[in-house]
């Protein structure tokens, strides 16, 4: 070789050094996750723990982007017809199961007849209205056939709102008891490896995955820390590499110490949250309207804000997220002002006098421990008028049985998503035909045919405008009759240590693409 040649390939080799070095494949990612899953199947159920891990397990159709526009996923090409009643899917040709079992147009069809359109509350309440027929004519074609034009539909076609399970595995048995819940077999980025209960999850790279080149990483470690500041500790030590919430009182921490802090309004388990109380209507106390606006009047949602989000939100305004703000209704909730001395009247004139405590009555609430704060904050509002709160902290499957299944509690605490659109994760809230055991769902058990009949017309139609105004007139109605009381819209906060790029904390499949750097 040239002494010309030569220095030309040293410069070459020092120089694609450092960029060789951070694009090696290889690693692990430690997760911290708040809760025990309960098990791994995101078709029954919109619980953020199950989705957490699960995404990285399956598939959508499509994947959303940072910005929610559809990408192909499971889906390589879509064509939607003039008068938007077929949307026809080609599915990639070389995408399989994880047990070898080739993904075909039956498993999208057995997916949606028999666990999406049943289990999984946002996309039952959701798409399901909508969709007159799911039809498989061959191997790699699906056929959505609608009712009518239904203006959400890609965007209900992702991991988190439409993950697709196989059919050769679930066709026997009852979904919500099958062994593959606790060993899922999926198609995505990373295959099961093991469970411990309240302890872990551990997932391994996919060799025969779709997509090239992907994943990077070579195992996802999902530890369960129920303790925020365990979780920080932990990042801050190099034990654990990602969070999937930061409390926004913990942001400061992180901040400048080799972690990265990323703001968005969805993620695993859904989009523009709202953290909401449901009452039960079916108890006698709570169906009373005036305890309902008692509640809302003795509660200082400006506290939780400042004390528990630390400002890195916003008061709910509405039953629908400001997220999203073409349905949005400004000032629906104005009417309902803090205002102790009117939650005192309003509970005299019920027949709840205090007691010789002070006490008039006692509730029971329902809620994970990661919203203990509010838990605290809530009970001491509420003392002030009389009320006594006992909060029950349950995990994702005991809030399931309690508020969905049995219905044995007075109150629960939900983080609601909303969605990229109120017919993704709205609907499902207030709709009366989604009363019963799908988690998630109505919980307060509300039944209005007004309101029902605004959020079927509004996914009747394709035109936006006409969509907002019936979605405005419903919480008009909602405001009034008080079914949950509504408190703030919280910004995500995602972290990971500097070590890795390329976490999508937006989407289901957050690990997807991303590298460990050194």
């Amino acid at each position: 070789m040239s002494p010309v040649r030569l220095v030309v390939a040293m410069l070459v080799l020092v120089l694609s050094a450092p960029f060789a070095s951070a694009q090696l494949r290889g690693g692990t990612a430690v997760v911290a996750v708040p809760s025990d899953p309960g098990h791994l199947n995101p078709a029954i159920t919109t619980s953020a723990p199950v989705q957490q891990i699960a995404g990285s397990i399956f598939n959508g159709l499509i994947s959303l982007d940072e910005t929610g526009t559809p990408r192909p996923d499971l889906a390589q090409s879509w064509t939607i017809a003039p008068d938007g009643l077929r949307v026809t899917f080609t599915l990639v040709p070389d995408a399989r199961w994880h047990d070898g079992q080739p993904v075909t147009a039956e498993d999208v069809k057995f997916t949606f007849e028999n666990l999406l359109f049943r289990f999984h509350a946002r996309t039952r309440a959701g798409l399901a209205p909508a969709v007159e027929s799911i039809d498989a004519p061959e191997a790699r074609t699906v056929v959505f056939r609608l009712r009518r034009p239904h203006a959400p539909l890609l965007r209900q076609l992702d991991v988190l709102e439409a993950p697709i399970l196989p059919r050769h595995v679930y066709a026997e048995g009852d979904a919500n008891q099958h062994p593959a819940n606790l060993r899922p077999v999926g198609s995505g980025p990373f295959r099961f490896e093991s469970y411990r209960q309240d302890d872990s999850v551990v997932l391994v790279r996919n060799p025969a995955y779709f997509k090239a080149g992907l994943p990077h990483l070579d195992r996802l470690v999902f530890r369960v820390i129920p303790d925020a500041n365990t979780q920080i500790q932990a990042l801050l030590a190099g034990e654990v590499d990602y969070l999937v919430r930061v409390a926004a009182s913990d942001v400061r921490r992180l901040q400048n110490r080799g972690i990265t802090l990323v703001d968005t309004r969805g993620g695993a388990g859904g989009s523009n949250c709202i953290m909401t109380l449901a009452f039960n209507l079916e108890r006698p106390t709570l169906a009373d309207l005036r305890v309902r606006r008692a509640i809302a009047a003795a509660m200082d949602r400006n506290q939780m804000l400042d004390l528990i989000l630390f400002g890195r939100g916003r008061v709910a305004e509405a039953p629908i997220s400001s997220g999203i703000p073409w349905a949005h209704l400004p000032g629906a909730l104005a009417a309902h002002p803090i205002d102790p001395a009117l939650a005192n009247r309003l509970l005299d004139e019920a027949g709840h006098p205090r007691g010789a405590n002070g006490e008039r009555f006692s509730i029971d609430m329902f809620l994970y421990a990661t919203f203990t704060r509010y838990a605290e904050l809530m009970r001491q509002q509420l003392a002030q008028v009389g009320i006594g709160l006992r909060a029950r902290f349950v995990d994702a499957a005991g809030l399931g049985e309690a508020v969905f299944a049995r219905r044995y509690f007075d109150t629960t605490l939900v983080s609601y998503c909303n969605g990229l659109d109120p017919a993704i994760g709205v609907r499902r809230m207030y709709d009366s035909t989604n009363i019963g055991s799908v988690p998630f769902s109505n919980a307060a058990a509300f039944r209005n045919a007004e309101v029902d009949r605004h959020f079927a017309a509004a996914g009747a139609t394709m035109d936006e405008a006409v969509r907002g105004e019936h979605y405005r007139a419903a919480q008009r109605i909602l405001a009034a009759e008080l079914p949950y009381w509504w408190l703030v819209e919280a910004n995500l906060t995602t972290a990971w240590r500097d070590a890795f790029r390329g976490f999508a904390p937006w989407s289901g499949s957050f690990a997807e693409g991303a590298q460990r750097l050194r």
